[in-house]
């Protein structure tokens, strides 16, 4: 007998995760087979359509559900569902960009509703092979995968979180959760989940009625993950921060935008009470004192000094008498610095309660979704959720089979300088294109976007080296590899992933030395071109498997295990064979920004990986790597501002500029690891202890916070 059962909505952000599988077959292709079968699947609108009736003619059983996964302007994929007895089948595929997702996972139920087995196997979206399995027998559970392994004796029910897959395990959580007698449910490897009920709404499809509520599981992340289920409990859709959305088949794309909306309004009033709490507002003037900060302009330590902040501005700095009129804070035995940039991020709603512990106030937003980043910015500012200020920058592709379908899409110049015209309308600071761009297009869509004040970066365009794009306009470099490029080979497809697996292969026997590189640094400095080099990211792209990402070791025992697990997969398949070419270009890179800085080549920090963690190990890189402390301090604050035209206004403690003051337990200019150890944060008026905020997403706190 076959029966319903459903997905989870947290399986949206596995995906998310660039995790993924695929069946026995793929794991057995070439590099290249794999890529022409990743062509052959990108998803049309009707893709979940015309594979049900494929198999119709092949008589396979149809799936007991289907649920459609929507992109900003398409379909992007499909989840498919069985039940028979207590065994449960799912496949998924998804594709963005040049990601392609294809999972299958089987796994087995026992009469109390746990996870008895479970087996996954597949490719991840970059391409790393994936075997995860799970066994409860007789009070003994096991898993394994590629990554971890682990077992326990257990006397009570737990439930088993896969570290990858489609995410029936947490769909069987929230029905487990809802039958718990105290809310709660012990789980695998660790953890304790609980669950947020919400609203309930009711839905119409023609004729048909259908009745859901918005449910929240805590307890596997940072937040809460929100998704919409039936009167039977099952999984019906969800909303991915915008980027995505799943909603069940025949229920169309019109009730999964209400139901977004609604889980929007929703997640932002958790994020608000959170901030409520969170955030302590001085009416009065603040005046710290015993403060030494960072002049980050001269690179020098200027000690016991007093800085008043009135207005959310810095109104003096020197010797001020204390009193009751104002809030005080004692910065004896901490570092104050300015607030830190990330220059590139990717944000949601939650972020900034990882980076403004963290220590990061502004964030150079570099592709979103219009609605997302508009709210993001809107809220943040007023204070109604936890974050900094929010500079953005408009996304843009070409459309083809691997565009990133995000912000604009488009089809000709014209389409394209008119989508200039919309962001520059709108706010935005800059335009970043996508590796689809046609390489025709760039000199005349730069004018474009500089008549208008703008300034134009990205990835370098598919068949364009970097030279030449630099030469037709660009203002901006984003990432490492895309420099890199510009020596191994001309014309390489940058829609693919050859733009990591060719740079993880060569960066390493580039002479950084030779006149050529010489001469491409120098037009660089010529034109006044900066570079976001995204170093830590590529470090973790390139990494070995099976251990611990050193880009997130330091701060790997202070996350909730279920994040902490996803530091340990492997993300791209890299043979023992490649394995030291690798090591030599995750050393080149580095090696190139501290080339870059030593030319005058403004290189700025930026993450496009986890907030707040990622940036201090950017930092952290460039010091290993040679720069001195106070310069890398100097690009993370004044130099990023000073990309952004806000210089005049923010980016060092300067009496008139806005209050972003940073208090270090330790001295980065001495430690640059230091900068973990964040102990208050003043964002103009607004005070944040790190450790509360920590404590409230479930991170073990770095250091005590100050209190005032």
């Amino acid at each position: 007998m076959r029966k319903q059962i459903t997905i989870s909505a947290i399986a949206i952000s596995v995906m998310l995760a660039v995790s993924g599988c695929s069946d026995d077959s793929e794991s057995q292709k070439t590099p290249e087979q794999l890529e022409q079968t990743n062509n052959q699947q990108q998803v049309s609108n009707d893709k979940a359509d015309d594979t049900q009736e494929s198999k119709a003619e092949k008589n396979v059983v149809e799936p007991a559900v289907t649920y459609n996964i929507y992109n900003k302007e398409d379909q992007a994929g499909f989840v498919e569902v069985e039940q028979d007895g207590n065994t449960i089948k799912a496949h998924m595929e998804l594709g963005w960009n040049n990601r392609r997702v294809n999972i299958d996972e089987t796994t087995v139920v026992g009469e109390s509703g746990y996870i008895i087995s479970q087996e996954i196997k597949g490719i991840s979206a970059f391409g790393a092979p994936i075997e995860e399995s799970f066994s409860m027998k007789d009070g003994s559970a096991q898993w394994k995968s590629l990554n971890e392994q682990g077992s326990a004796e257990v006397d009570s029910a737990k439930f088993y979180i896969a570290s990858d897959g489609t995410g029936i395990s947490q769909s069987l959580l929230v029905k487990r959760l809802l039958e718990a007698e105290d809310g709660k449910v012990e789980l695998l490897p660790s953890g304790t989940a609980s669950l947020i009920e919400l609203e309930t709404v009711t839905l119409t499809q023609g004729e048909e009625e259908k009745t859901v509520r918005l449910l929240g599981v805590v307890g596997l992340g940072f937040t809460p993950e929100f998704g919409w289920y039936d009167e039977d409990n099952n999984f019906f859709a969800t909303d991915s921060g915008g980027w995505f959305g799943v909603i069940a088949k025949g229920w169309g794309r019109s009730n999964l935008e209400k139901l977004q909306k609604l889980q929007k309004d929703a997640e932002n009033q958790y994020l608000t009470d959170l901030a409520k709490k969170l955030t302590h507002t001085s009416e009065k003037p603040i005046l710290v004192t015993n403060a030494n900060y960072v002049d980050v302009e001269s690179g020098e330590l200027v000690e016991n000094q007093s800085i008043l902040v009135e207005d959310g501005k810095i109104s003096k700095i020197g010797d001020i008498e204390a009193s009751d009129n104002y809030t005080l804070v004692d910065a004896k035995g901490k570092t104050v610095i300015p607030g830190l940039w990330d220059m590139h991020g990717h944000l949601t709603k939650s972020n900034g309660l990882l980076n403004i512990p963290a220590g990061v106030t502004n964030v150079r937003d570099m592709g979103n979704t219009h609605d997302n980043i508009t709210a993001i910015d809107e809220l943040s500012r007023g204070g109604d959720i936890i974050g900094g200020d929010v500079y953005r920058a408009g996304f843009m592709d070409r459309e083809s089979p691997y565009a990133m379908k995000m912000g604009k899409t488009v089809s000709s110049l014209e389409e394209a300088k008119a989508a200039v015209d919309w962001y520059a309308d709108r706010g935005y600071i800059q335009i970043k294109t996508y590796s689809s761009m046609e390489p025709e297009w760039v000199k005349p869509l730069a004018e474009h976007v500089h008549s208008k004040g703008l300034r134009l970066s990205g990835h370098i365009p598919a068949f364009m080296t970097a030279e030449e794009a630099v030469d037709a306009g660009f203002d901006e470099i984003q990432h490492i590899n895309m420099l890199f490029l510009n020596f191994l080979g001309k014309g390489v497809d940058t829609r693919k992933r050859l733009r990591f697996s060719l740079v993880g292969e060569k960066a390493g026997e580039l002479d950084l030395d030779s006149k050529e590189v010489n001469d491409f640094i120098a037009k660089l400095k010529e034109k006044g071109i900066e570079v976001d080099a995204t170093v830590s990211t590529f470090n973790s792209l390139f990494r070995k498997s099976g251990v611990v990402d050193p880009e997130i070791a330091p701060v790997y025992e202070h996350l909730p295990a279920n994040v902490a697990r996803g530091y340990t997969k492997p993300v791209m398949d890299i043979s023992s064979e490649e394995r030291d070419a690798y090591d030599a270009s995750i050393k080149a890179m580095s090696a190139m920004v501290k080339k870059l800085h030593d030319n005058g080549v403004p290189v700025v920090p930026g993450t496009d990986a986890i907030a707040g963690f990622t940036l201090h190990r950017e930092l952290e890189l460039y010091a290993d790597a040679g720069i001195s402390n106070a310069d890398v301090l100097k690009l993370a604050t004044i130099g990023s501002a000073k990309v952004v035209g806000n210089e005049e206004n923010v980016g060092s403690i300067t009496e008139g500029k806005q209050a972003d003051l940073v208090f270090v337990d330790g001295n980065p200019l001495e430690d640059m690891s230091d900068l973990r150890q964040i102990a208050l944060v003043i964002k103009g008026q607004r005070l944040y202890k790190p450790d509360e905020i920590y404590e409230s997403i479930g991170v073990k706190p770095f250091t005590s916070s100050i209190d005032f």
